[in-house]
């Protein structure tokens, strides 16, 4: 283990130097602020959001303080109120030389039959109607103060009432409820476990071409001389893996404060979750599974520019439960989900998706998943270990499927 730490060391300290890794490293995070925040400068500009509107209110209902205190206390700064003298038509007329500017007929009529018609001018954004439902909240006070109900009939009117179907077998308590009501609870847990793992693998695809070059190189006869190959496959592994996990640390340093900024979401409350540390073990379960299949193979290709059809279909391997994705979001808990999980090349991807889905963990399948997985690892690192040290040590051309599987079981 001593001299696999010193590869890895070795693995991380070169690409750490390596101008290519640091320009992908820092330019990542830059590009994804860019993606990020350029749409909404143009969405400022192009559109009436944060531009300023002046809201003409013609009061014939007395409702103006009302209406000024929802505004205030919903800190709508880009609103301006002002008290209309005129009336509908009159106003109409007049919308014809504004912009930016809207009219609100509060009249008695408009009261009994319980619509207030607002004009606009045409440069107003269409979904200001939307945003102007606020006001409706003082127009239904009135309304019941005029019939004089008491306060609990106000309350009773006021709440709204939905029939929800509940499986008595699933509900146990209130708080159980209120957790599962909540989606985010799984989803936002489970797409950073993905993310991780998708970026790791990413990283751990670089093994496939670091082997190769070293062989290509000769590089690897120095290396074999001073550790064996077991040690040298065992050392990039961890390496890489490192090298991964730095670059996750880097862009999430960057992408959740954008997002807890840009949407005032509590995102680390959603995320920092017990249920966390059994995805991260999946995510990280992933990488070792796939590391071990790079690292063997690309020992066995002598050139990148020639590569067989086979070592392409090894890279694309963890791209295969995209097949899956669409019956596994129509039912996570049939039958496809289910063999999906229990199949080592599919099962870091699939359970990461089934459990930011589930409300209910199958933590019998979770379990039977993980120890597949497990011993999955177990036997791929050691039939890696096989490969690689047939394949690092032959020159001048790539390695049949045929040699790959005797070197497998011998």
């Amino acid at each position: 283990m001593r001299n696999s730490l010193k590869v890895a060391k070795w693995e991380i300290k070169r690409n750490m130097t390596n101008k290519s890794f640091i320009i992908s490293l820092l330019s990542t995070p830059v590009i994804f602020l860019a993606f990020f925040f350029i749409p909404m400068l143009f969405n400022k500009s192009d559109s009436g959001d944060n531009a300023n509107v002046d809201v003409y209110v013609y009061d014939e209902l007395g409702v103006w303080n009302e209406l000024q205190k929802v505004v205030d206390e919903l800190g709508l700064s880009n609103w301006t109120l002002i008290k209309a003298e005129t009336g509908e038509v009159e106003m109409q007329s007049d919308l014809l030389d504004m912009e930016q500017s809207v009219y609100l007929a509060m009249t008695e009529k408009a009261l009994e039959q319980g619509q207030v018609k607002m004009y606009m001018t045409d440069d107003m954004d269409e979904h200001f109607p939307f945003e102007a439902t606020i006001l409706e909240e003082p127009l239904r006070q009135l309304q019941m103060d005029r019939l004089g109900l008491t306060d609990a009939q106000k309350k009773a009117v006021a709440k709204h009432i939905s029939i929800v179907a509940v499986d008595s077998e699933v509900l146990e308590t209130e708080e159980i409820a209120m957790d599962e009501a909540d989606p985010l609870k799984r989803m936002i847990p489970g797409a950073f476990a993905g993310i991780i793992l998708f970026s790791i693998v990413m990283t751990g695809m670089m093994i496939f071409q670091s082997a190769s070059q070293e062989k290509k190189e000769k590089v690897a006869e120095i290396i074999l001389s001073s550790l064996t190959p077991t040690e040298l496959m065992q050392g990039k592994i961890i390496g890489y893996f490192v090298l991964g996990i730095t670059q996750v640390v880097v862009w999430l340093v960057v992408a959740i404060p954008a997002v807890v900024w840009r949407f005032d979401f509590p995102l680390l409350e959603y995320l920092l979750v017990p249920e966390l540390f059994l995805l991260l073990f999946i995510a990280f379960a992933g990488y070792l599974l796939f590391a071990a299949i790079f690292v063997g193979i690309g020992a066995t290709v002598e050139d990148m520019t020639a590569t067989s059809n086979f070592q392409g279909i090894v890279i694309m391997l963890p791209f295969l439960p995209v097949i899956l994705i669409g019956p596994i979001l129509a039912d996570p808990s049939g039958l496809i989900a289910q063999i999906g999980s229990f199949i080592p090349i599919t099962a870091p991807a699939v359970l990461l998706v089934r459990l930011s889905i589930l409300d209910e963990w199958p933590w019998m399948e979770i379990g039977i998943a993980v120890a597949v997985l497990v011993f999955s690892i177990w036997l791929f690192m050691k039939l890696a270990g096989k490969i690689f040290n047939m394949g690092i040590m032959m020159y001048g051309k790539n390695a049949t499927p045929k040699e790959i599987w005797k070197s497998m079981w011998a």
